[in-house]
């Protein structure tokens, strides 16, 4: 499949309310939350007034002129916050753009950029039983702390 991976505009932004919602890792036989969970103030910090704080950053991918895929990043005390210096991911992609590498080269692209603007690290939080942890791990993730649910992951740039 062919696509492109490219800085997102601020015009695109609200597209991150339907990733963030795509985001939401479901466990085989949980139903999916009702879409109006992305409100909720825990999950409002990943997307809310994007552009406007220090490390907000946005990538999409694109196929045949759609954004089908995006990962964001942003300084913000999120589940996987580390400290006020370093970016935490988001990521995602509707579903039948999955197992496809967009997500990886997504990753990677971000953390290309994160370094090159001179970011030293970035982290994420991860559910344990999501099959993304070992995309994350092959990009340079490792995991730094745990609980019972998720672990939190630290890639030095």
């Amino acid at each position: 499949m062919e696509y492109i991976i490219r800085e997102l505009t601020e015009d695109e932004y609200p597209v991150l309310d339907d990733f963030l919602y795509e985001a939401i890792f479901i466990p085989e036989g949980v139903k999916a939350p009702p879409r109006d969970i992305i409100y909720r103030p825990e999950l409002r910090v990943y997307t809310e007034d994007f552009g406007r704080h220090k490390g907000d950053m946005a990538l999409g991918a694109v196929v045949s002129g759609r954004i089908v895929g995006a990962v964001w990043v942003r300084i913000m005390n999120d589940y996987g916050h580390i400290d006020d210096e370093t970016p935490s991911f988001a990521i995602s992609l509707y579903k039948e753009y999955r197992g496809m590498g967009i997500g990886t080269a997504l990753m990677k692209a971000m953390l290309d950029k994160l370094g090159q603007s001179g970011f030293k690290q970035a982290s994420l939080a991860v559910q344990k039983e999501n099959y993304a942890v070992r995309m994350y791990r092959s990009v340079g993730f490792e995991v730094v702390s745990e609980n019972d649910e998720e672990y939190i992951m630290l890639c030095r740039l």
